[in-house]
């Protein structure tokens, strides 16, 4: 009878112990869940600093604020530790996120996992998490590499740039295109593509490029490359697939026909090769601008010559852009689509959006049709699940597409959407576009 006693006394004390560590283990009020967001690829710092890589390396700017941003679909507390060093001396740095503020001491000379200290968030969709030095007593605040959080529900819906990862192309952001659809008996007569961009005031960032009218063979749109300078942009991709134009055998070359007064023509390369041509224009946001393609298929030499012409709407001008020869296919137009997109990882925390109407297709017999449908699509990063800022879709007799800045209300990919017929066909002399 004592040696039963004694047995179930081991057995309920061995059990209480494995409860007890259990419900430590499983304590819902302990953050459990780790996730790892590398300032690399998901910060942005106002100069003098720089965001590299390898993150906020060398911060010392006393009016420098460095923004981290991720997106969550869970409103819980999440406990902030950042991995950095302090090369010399100690510093106090601020983290903010809406309105909790968290002040720490550092001074570990090593990179370290440093808790920071724990916040509430009380929205779903963006977060941004701002780093301010306060003080330091050596030459930089900190080396930061990464932002930890640790939450204690899971977020099947959270999104970051993931080490490993692109991270030029995660802060440049996710691309945004408008896939028109052209019937069936179509298809295969589209001499003429037209369109028109609308930038609405504030949206035109340096560093974005919308793109009007793109085809199976390259694309046709308009760019602001600095504060100073805008372009029309025309480029036709090589039939030979390589990413530096001067390999590309003559054979295979992209071949000028003509090109406008003052326009500059060249070649690209890093994203397939080809010809290239640019017009400078100050062209303004808040302002309409058209731009018309044609397709010239020449079926004995198996080739094709594609001619961009621009024109400002409000003054009633048109401009020749350029017009190229492309080897080894005779084609009219094919896969029209428009989009936009930032070049300029540096600007991929602010919003571009750009408004697209009055898209018609004409043919041989000048018989024109307006589109009115269209699928929306994204580029990689967005298919990533890397970055939630995107968007399209109608907005009156319009199609829109937005991206970057970190904006809440994405729209799903895939998405097919119908603007109102309401355009008004072009009324285009096209014996009186200019010829240079």
């Amino acid at each position: 009878m004592k040696k039963n006693t004694a047995s179930c006394l081991v057995f309920l004390i061995g059990s209480f112990i494995a409860a007890v560590s259990l419900a430590q283990v499983a304590n819902p009020d302990v953050p459990n869940i780790r996730q790892v967001i590398p300032l690399g690829g998901n910060a942005w710092v106002n100069a003098p600093d720089t965001i590299t890589d390898e993150g906020l390396m060398n911060w010392k700017g006393p009016k420098s604020t460095a923004n981290i941003y991720f997106r969550v679909s869970v409103t819980q507390d999440i406990k902030i530790s950042l991995r950095l060093r302090v090369p010399n001396g100690e510093s106090k740095i601020r983290i903010k996120e809406g309105e909790n503020y968290i002040f720490k001491k550092v001074s570990n000379r090593a990179f370290d996992t440093i808790e920071m200290g724990t916040i509430h968030l009380r929205h779903a969709g963006h977060v941004k998490i701002e780093l301010k030095g306060i003080s330091k007593t050596g030459a930089v605040y900190a080396d930061v590499s990464d932002l930890i959080i640790q939450t204690k529900q899971p977020d099947a819906d959270i999104a970051y740039v993931k080490q490993g990862s692109s991270f030029h192309f995660g802060r440049r952001g996710p691309s945004v295109h408008l896939r028109f659809t052209v019937p069936d008996d179509k298809k295969t007569k589209v001499k003429w593509f037209y369109n028109q961009i609308i930038v609405p005031r504030g949206q035109d960032v340096v560093g974005s490029y919308f793109m009007a009218d793109g085809f199976g063979q390259g694309y046709f749109g308009m760019q602001v490359n600095s504060a100073a300078e805008r372009r029309v942009l025309f480029s036709v991709w090589s039939p030979f697939n390589t990413e530096d134009p001067k390999s590309i055998p003559d054979s295979m070359r992209i071949k000028l026909i003509k090109g406008g007064a003052g326009v500059h023509i060249g070649e690209f390369g890093n994203e397939g090769s080809g010809g290239q041509s640019y017009m400078h224009y100050p062209w303004e946001a808040g302002k309409a601008y058209a731009f018309l393609l044609s397709a010239e298929p020449d079926p004995a030499k198996n080739s094709t010559t594609f001619t961009a012409y621009f024109e400002d709407v409000a003054a009633g001008k048109w401009f020749l852009v350029a017009s190229f020869n492309r080897p080894q296919k005779a084609t009219y137009l094919t896969s029209l689509y428009s989009f936009v997109e930032n070049f300029e990882p540096e600007n991929g925390d602010k919003t571009r959006k750009a408004l697209f109407t009055n898209q018609w297709i004409g043919d041989n017999n000048n018989n024109w049709l307006q589109l009115t449908h269209a699928v929306y699509t994204g580029d990689a990063t967005a298919k990533a699940n890397y970055r939630k800022d995107y968007a399209g879709g109608v907005e009156g007799d319009k199609f829109y597409l937005q991206n970057g800045g970190f904006f809440d209300g994405f729209v799903k990919l895939n998405t097919p959407f119908t603007r109102a017929a309401a355009g008004v066909k072009p009324v285009i002399d096209i014996n009186k576009l200019p010829i240079k």
